[in-house]
């Protein structure tokens, strides 16, 4: 039997050849003593060996020299271009030349999906990414996916169907397979991979995932682009959008964050902001951005303590921004554009506009700069309103836990108030778990409850402990902004799905909820995205 070899597959989109799909500044090498199985190229990289950086810091006298090899083998198959990478070679393609999805739609389509081990996922609101891996073989729904996350990749057994192909299989931007194929049965392989990659089965299979789904259509592309650069060139810009680093970044050594691509700058900055940006952009007399191309020309550096770059990203990629185009709603996250199906959408105005309420008699409007300013003012406005700002019920040793930021009995019940000062995605996204872990650790850890209750009595309200017990509990979430008389629309896309979520699990602990938002009347330094 042949032996069984790995390959990495990324897949071109329309249009892109071996000529336009590599970076500018590429030091790849084109050979043409070689031959292929179909028309295809192959570039290789092949760089002089060098010693590594340790050899002189620490005085070793003997030569150790590494050296770094690499090809990458295109192969045109059925008018699209398939690139088969080995070594450290892909991250000469331009980040616009290749199918985002190729590798998890193909994956989806030929997994067994009671054979899943391994998944990667994003929630844009936060940028937080997750890796969960099974010991054995799971279904999707041990995986936790929520309606608020994007797959970005996953790793199972495929179907009986494809055994005779490939047993395992991975799936992100790219595809990785093994194979025992020899280079004509390669071909095969890839042509098969291409039905796969254009099937829809995946939506049967999977169902929930296809609530948000990738937009490959370039004309809509084109004018959702000029969505985000209307976004980002108002000052302040505007709340729904967002910059972050598009990978994990360890935070256990020092990290700086640098711009280029308009011109070498010394500026640095301890965290990525869309206002960083906006400096670096006028240092070198920039005013405005005119052309989506000079986000993607722009990049983000993450470097050292000693200011040496460790990772770049485009900005393009680094943008984290939703909007509505013909009355569909789409996000953008790392460099692709996602429909949000409009079921979903109105799935979710549907249980969340009834709890939305005009006005709430003791929350007036905001005349304070922070938020524990107004909660202090308020909770000194009625004798049935205690302040519990920054106070912590966690268990010992464990991280802090909220109650919440005011107490109030209304009703014959009690609210527990959580407010926030912003309608940003990243913060709304804090205070509704904030809700719900609240809830949590009052009805599971007898030790938090034990806290509430005290907290309660140095208030003089021990009365309210048995609202605790009898369960006369009512959630209020409180979000102050100019905004007034919205309801779940008035929410960036990905805040309205962690609401969402957030309020089915409160729901399933008879815990009933409502949004209101808050008028601010202060006026507020016009800061840029903080």
């Amino acid at each position: 039997m042949a032996k069984s070899r790995s390959f990495s597959i990324y897949l071109l989109k329309q249009g892109f050849t071996p000529e336009n799909c590599l970076k500018d500044d590429h030091k790849l090498e084109v050979i043409s003593d070689v031959i292929l199985p179909v028309e295809g190229k192959v570039y290789l990289y092949d760089f002089q060996p060098k010693q590594p950086w340790w050899k002189s810091y620490w005085n070793i006298s003997k030569d150790l020299f590494q050296s770094q090899k690499g090809a990458m083998v295109f192969l045109k198959i059925e008018e699209k271009w398939f690139v088969l990478t080995f070594g450290p070679t892909y991250h000469n393609l331009k980040e616009i030349a290749y199918e985002y999805d190729f590798g998890v739609i193909t994956t989806l389509n030929a997994l067994n999906p009671k054979a899943i081990k391994s998944t990667d996922i994003l929630m844009p609101e936060t940028a937080k990414r997750q890796r969960v891996q099974s010991s054995k073989a799971a279904e999707l729904n041990f995986f936790d996916l929520s309606d608020e996350t994007i797959l970005k990749k996953l790793t199972g057994a495929v179907r009986e169907e494809y055994k005779e192909l490939f047993k395992n299989i991975t799936g992100g931007k790219n595809l990785r397979i093994s194979s025992n194929q020899d280079p004509n049965g390669l071909v095969d392989l890839l042509k098969k991979l291409l039905t796969i990659y254009n099937s829809s089965e995946y939506k049967d299979n999977f169902p929930s995932i296809h609530n948000i789904v990738p937009i490959k259509d370039p004309t809509i592309i084109e004018r959702l682009d000029e969505k985000l650069i209307e976004a980002f060139n108002q000052v302040p810009a505007t709340m729904k959008l967002v910059l972050s680093v598009p990978d994990l970044v360890d935070y256990e050594n020092d990290v700086v964050f640098k711009f280029y691509g308009a011109g070498k700058s010394d500026l640095e900055f301890e965290d990525v902001y869309i206002k960083g940006y906006r400096d670096y952009l006028e240092s070198k007399k920039i005013a405005e951005i005119v052309n989506v191309e000079d986000f993607k020309k722009h990049s983000l550096h993450v470097c050292d303590g000693s200011g040496y770059t460790q990772k770049t990203y485009s900005i393009y990629n680094s943008f984290l921004f939703d909007c509505e185009l013909d009355g569909k709603t789409y996000h953008l996250c790392e460099g692709e554009w996602y429909l949000i199906q409009n079921d979903f959408v109105q799935k979710m105005r549907n249980i969340l506009d009834p709890l939305f309420i005009d006005t709430h008699d003791l929350l007036v409007n905001c005349n304070q700069k922070r938020e524990d300013e107004y909660n202090s003012f308020i909770a000194l406005t009625n004798e049935n309103i205690i302040c519990l700002d920054k106070k912590d019920i966690s268990p010992q040793g464990q991280t802090q836990i909220e109650p919440c930021d005011l107490v109030i009995f209304n009703n014959e019940k009690l609210e527990l108030v959580h407010i926030k000062i912003s309608t940003r995605s990243s913060s709304l996204s804090h205070l509704f778990n904030q809700g719900v872990n609240s809830i949590h650790a009052i009805r599971v850890e007898e030790e938090s409850k034990k806290k509430f209750f005290e907290l309660l009595n140095a208030n003089g309200k021990s009365e309210w402990m048995e609202l605790v017990n009898s369960n006369k509990i009512k959630v209020i979430y409180g979000i102050i902004s100019k905004k007034t008389g919205l309801k779940s629309d008035g929410l960036p896309i990905f805040s309205r799905i962690s609401l969402m979520r957030a309020v089915n699990e409160l729901k399933s602990r008879g815990i009933q909820v409502n949004i209101v938002f808050i008028f601010d009347e202060f006026q507020r330094k016009k800061i840029e995205d903080s």
